[in-house]
């Protein structure tokens, strides 16, 4: 008898069973009946779901298949690839470098090779951290350029002299670096004029033509077709190529503003040269400009 109570209570247990794991899809279809009425009663977000599936496969297609970026974990970045030369820009916002930590970083063939390093803005401001930085990052064996923050609203000439006094500007490194960024009020005509001449300044003093950095929309607004003969050095982020013209003069491109290096505490901008090696020896010599 006690085995036969046992086989009845088997047999009233399987059937429970089958029920609890019947209504997993009985929910589905429910769902699914929830998602249909949602969509017949809403034509209005048709082109919105469209949209959406769509960068959604775009997104999930390129994962992995990206042959002009490349994830660096150690930079912290994705750097573009096809470029052999690279380096970063620096500021007293990176607070106190140590370049040979720096200079020594490298993953699969990637390290620092130059670095521009900011030197003064207007005509009263010198960075704190120039002197320091332009002296040991050359020690440490990475090429330096000195660069000048414009600021429109003060006379481009003036600027110019307080740039050339206060930085070390020598051959056989890059050469020197206008920063314009924004207008300060002045109108683009104004702007253009107080930049030319600070660039003539600094070129008859130097002897070497100045790299004109910019952001690529300030580019294309103010600068584009104005001075064609200086080479351009264009921040643009987070894309996998600098969307300019290929008539452009452009030699550099600060593709991203949040690169890791080790030596520096802080975020830090990288940057690329247009071209190999040997390009770029030519380049700091003056020989490629």
């Amino acid at each position: 008898m006690p085995v036969k109570k046992k086989t009845t209570s088997t047999v009233k247990r399987k059937p429970v069973a089958r029920k609890k794991k019947s209504k997993a899809p009985s929910r589905s279809k429910y769902y699914l009946i929830a998602l249909a009425s949602l969509l017949l009663l809403s034509p209005f977000y048709y082109p919105y779901i469209i949209k959406t599936i769509s960068y959604t496969w775009r997104w999930v297609k390129d994962i992995g298949q990206d042959n002009n970026y490349r994830t660096y974990k150690n930079f912290g970045i994705k750097i573009p690839s096809n470029y052999e030369v690279h380096g970063i820009d620096v500021s007293y916002a990176q607070g106190k470098i140590n370049w040979p930590k720096v200079a020594a970083m490298e993953e699969d063939g990637v390290r620092i090779r130059f670095a521009f390093i900011k030197a003064t803005e207007g005509l009263l401001t010198v960075d704190p951290y120039f002197k320091r930085n332009w002296k040991e990052a050359k020690n440490a064996g990475i090429a330096c350029g000195a660069y000048h923050f414009f600021r429109p609203k003060k006379s481009g000439l003036w600027q110019g002299r307080f740039f050339v006094q206060n930085s070390s500007i020598e051959s056989g490194g890059l050469p020197p670096v206008a920063d314009v960024e924004r207008l300060d009020g002045k109108t683009p005509a104004a702007m253009r004029k107080e930049l030319q001449e600070f660039l003539l300044y600094v070129e008859n003093k130097t002897g070497e033509t100045p790299i004109i950095y910019t952001g690529i929309s300030f580019y294309r607004d103010y600068l584009a077709g104005y001075f064609d003969d200086y080479p351009l050095w264009i921040a643009h982020y987070n894309r996998d190529k600098l969307d300019v013209s290929p008539r452009t003069n452009w030699k550099f491109w600060q593709h991203s503003e949040t690169g890791r290096v080790n030596g520096i505490n802080h975020t830090v901008d990288f940057d690329i040269f247009k071209g190999d090696s040997l390009a770029f020896k030519r380049f700091i010599t003056g020989g490629n400009r």
